[in-house]
């Protein structure tokens, strides 16, 4: 009999899209001639919409590659056959997701494409190739597998965090990015190695029936041990408490489409793996990850949005917030520590429905502060800078409202309000009423924040708004055209200020990849808030 495995490239096919669109981002920037090489970005975009229609094609199917036949585990727990790599309806609303986020982060990505400083053949190459981790992330069965698209997803991001040439403080964020990486890396690779010393196997199906057949492994303190440790690498890339830190100084030293992939794409990555360890290889330990992520829940939520309160800079005010959000998404699966098992099925769907409407309202935030930071001059990421941006944009000031509106929950940003609705209703049909309470408490603070960038376009511009940007650009309406590098280069360790460089190329235009991109998101926006069902009948327990 051979021992050569059957290879199904068809559940792989959103995977080897990404994959062939990096190389071929990268063989055209070395061919192209210069002056045309920002052509590239458009390249990497089409890779990531061709990611996307594959993902479309495989909606209805269920397949499995890189399977193993029926064994026998230590202890004679009798095991059937077990793919690593699965395309299942969980698996599928994942793919969908990623590749929607990563067509939206690259149409922002195209108003740098004349950045000197942001070359665009590794950007795009980089991107496409962390998007293959992230793909890889999501049908992974396997701890091998799974972390071997972890891995993929978050090297990539490590580069483009310090891609700026001759940036010092992209440099030191991607350093910071790196150093607390590495950290949960190693947790994550420590509780790895105890879960196949107990089990004497790494796909995450097989993991639950040896634990579920041998209640002598499951007394084990190094079981339990073993849980949390794997959890850290994925609350990593969550920016959940207590991995948190590299978030906001990474996403304000990086360039701000870096920092829309970590806020979209990467931080979904993350919830995918964390959900399939829990769901898929942990079910018997629901009271250990439960009560671990209801602490870790109401922990981001507060710290996040109470830190966030004191930002006077756009980006680290959302690199705050996307903290808060990561304890909101956790809600649901922390609050099957108290209601048992019998509730994980809509603890999944409540987690992937909230994932969903966060993304789409969330890149469309950052699409709005990009556009903004092209559009205002030297220091245009400070929060002060935003007054009379409605006299000079209308439909850029009503959009940063309106994806504001939803990341606070309110109307009529539908979207977040289905999405906190969702969040509440997981908490409390599993009789954890506490975290509801949280919920709402840590609501309540978000608003003040969100409500006052949101009003702060709709203001009249400061008299001394001229001033701020040293070269007598005025509080009128075309005053202070703004240059990439400009916005590009905030400080990182500040949360108050950032320090301004000379333009390289003012523009009072916004691209129209720019305005596609707030306008796609908007209308995806509108679309998921009319008709949740949309996101929310997609999302299924993996397996299902």
């Amino acid at each position: 009999m051979s021992n050569l495995q059957a290879i199904d490239y068809v559940p792989l096919a959103p995977a080897l899209v990404a994959a062939i669109g990096a190389i071929a981002v990268l063989v055209a920037d070395l061919v192209l001639p210069l002056r045309i090489r920002p052509a590239v970005l458009w390249l990497a975009l089409a890779g990531a919409v061709g990611t996307l229609i594959a993902s479309l094609a495989l909606i209805g199917q269920r397949r499995g590659t890189f399977c193993t036949p029926a064994t026998t585990l230590p202890g004679n727990v009798h095991v059937g056959q077990a793919c690593s790599y699965e395309l299942d309806g969980f698996t599928l609303f994942f793919l969908v997701l990623l590749s929607a986020a990563a067509v939206g982060t690259l149409l922002v990505t195209a108003a740098f494409a004349r950045d000197a400083t942001l070359p665009p053949g590794e950007y795009g190459f980089l991107l496409l190739a962390s998007l293959t981790g992230a793909l890889v992330l999501a049908g992974a069965r396997d701890l091998i597998t799974l972390l071997i698209g972890l891995e993929t997803l978050t090297l990539p991001t490590y580069a483009l965090v310090g891609l700026r040439r001759g940036s010092g403080r992209g440099a030191e964020a991607a350093l910071k990015y790196l150093l607390v990486s590495v950290v949960a890396s190693t947790f994550t690779l420590l509780g790895v190695a105890f879960t196949y010393g107990l089990t004497g196997t790494v796909h995450l199906g097989r993991i639950n029936a040896a634990l579920s057949a041998r209640p002598d492994i499951r007394a084990l303190p190094l079981a339990a041990a073993a849980v949390v440790l794997v959890l850290a690498g994925f609350a990593f890339k969550l920016a959940a408490v207590p991995f948190h830190w590299w978030a906001p100084d990474v996403y304000q030293g990086a360039p701000t489409p870096v920092a829309t992939y970590l806020a979209t794409v990467s931080k979904v990555g993350g919830a995918a793996g964390l959900l399939l360890v829990t769901v898929v290889a942990f079910p018997v330990y629901w009271r250990v990850w439960g009560w671990v992520l209801a602490l870790v829940a109401v922990a981001s939520m507060t710290l996040g949005n109470l830190v966030a309160l004191r930002q006077r800079q756009a980006v680290r005010l959302l690199a705050w917030s996307s903290v808060a959000h990561s304890g909101y998404l956790l809600v649901p699966l922390g609050a099957v520590g108290m209601s048992g098992p019998d509730e994980l099925g809509d603890a999944v769907a409540a987690t992937l429905g909230y994932l969903a409407f966060y993304v789409a309202v969330n890149l469309g935030a950052f699409a709005c502060v990009t556009a903004v930071g092209r559009a205002g001059g030297a220091g245009a990421n400070a929060i002060d800078r935003y007054r009379g941006l409605a006299t000079r944009s209308p439909a850029l000031a009503a959009a940063l409202a309106f994806f504001l509106f939803g990341l606070a929950g309110l109307p009529p940003t539908l979207a977040g309000l289905v999405a906190k609705v969702v969040v509440v209703r997981a908490a409390l049909l599993g009789g954890a009423g506490w975290l509801a309470v949280a919920v709402a408490v840590n609501t309540v603070i978000g608003l003040a924040y969100y409500l006052r960038l949101a009003a702060l376009p709709f203001r009249p511009a400061a008299g001394a708004a001229g001033a701020a940007g040293g070269a007598g650009a005025g509080a009128g309406a075309g005053a202070g055209a703004a240059g990439l590098a400009a916005e590009l280069e905030p400080a990182v360790s500040g949360g108050d200020s950032g320090h301004a460089v000379p333009a390289l190329a003012p523009s009072t235009r916004t691209p129209v990849a720019l305005v596609a991109a707030i306008g796609l998101a908007v209308l995806v926006v509108l679309v998921v808030g009319v008709l949740p069902q949309l996101v929310l009948g997609g999302a299924v327990v993996p397996g299902r």
